[in-house]
């Protein structure tokens, strides 16, 4: 085989995470079902592991840095409702300078580590009008308008196909149990497609306008790479975004990250009942 550019970049990259794999496996004493990722804000939900072991990013060889505030840049492995669960608090997003596959790292990890679920967390502005500041939203599909594909570039079959299958990005048996399980126990779950936008700017009214027009129901940062990353290896997805600010041409209420974070630290409860739910039923 011909060494292009291209193909030198992954082989570099199955190098990283090889040995990123091999050292989280030396410091886990059994084998994750779930990882989950915490968006801005969702920080809290780790206070629910038990038996917890802490990996901070920096002691991971070839991991990236957290540079947002929310994100606090450390695994967690433990029990959540019996399940050996992996904890990502923080990720990382493409504003921060990283290029895709930095930004998509970790899901590459999380396969190699043989975890085949992936519950999301995200905050997101809304942009359909009956959602409210502090909704849950089961995301059931999502649009990518990011400036850059995490998959661009040689494919190896032995990850994933060249061209993914994204029908059902989202899982349908998990999304269906989560809006079930949110009526029995009193929670309104909404769901909705979301957005992924490169950031780190706040949208203006006009753009939030933008993401109505094109058939969003809410809009963020995050979120989409991971998703894309997690379908190409066949990987089974499930997102809840927390709604903490909402946007368009008639509502120009001005926005901030502390902002942001203090209406997640409000809708926690639910998230967190939600997220164990999910966890504790084995769908």
């Amino acid at each position: 085989m011909i060494m292009t550019a291209s193909n030198k970049i992954y082989w570099i990259m199955l190098e990283k995470i090889k040995e990123a794999v091999d050292f989280i496996q030396s410091k886990l004493p059994g084998k994750p079902e779930f990882a989950v990722v915490l968006g801005s804000g969702l920080g809290k939900l780790q206070d629910e592991i038990s038996d917890a072991i802490v990996i901070g990013y920096e002691q991971i060889p070839n991991f990236p840095k957290v540079t947002v505030k929310g994100h606090s840049g450390k695994l967690i492995f433990g029990k959540i409702e019996g399940k050996n669960v992996l904890m990502m608090a923080g990720r990382f997003h493409y504003y921060e300078g990283y290029d895709m596959k930095e930004v998509t790292f970790p899901m590459r990890v999380f396969k190699g580590l043989g975890i085949e679920k992936v519950i999301l967390s995200n905050a997101s502005g809304g942009v359909n009008p009956s959602y409210r500041i502090g909704d849950a939203v089961v995301i059931r599909d999502h649009i990518n308008m990011m400036p850059e594909h995490p998959l661009r570039g040689h494919n190896d079959d032995e990850l994933g196909p060249r061209f993914v299958n994204m029908s059902h990005p989202y899982d349908p048996d998990m999304i269906d149990f989560v809006i079930e399980f949110g009526k029995q126990n009193g929670i309104e779950v909404k769901t909705g497609v979301y957005m992924g936008l490169q950031g780190p700017t706040f949208e203006t009214p006009a753009e939030y306008g933008m993401v109505r027009i094109l058939g969003a129901d809410c809009v963020g940062m995050s979120t989409v790479p991971e998703v894309i990353v997690a379908n190409h290896q066949s990987m089974r997805v499930f997102c809840i975004s927390v709604i903490t600010d909402l946007g368009g041409p008639e509502i120009q209420i001005p926005v901030s990250h502390e902002e942001v974070l203090s209406a997640a630290d409000k809708a926690m409860p639910k998230i967190v009942t939600l997220v164990k739910g999910l966890i504790a039923s084995g769908v």
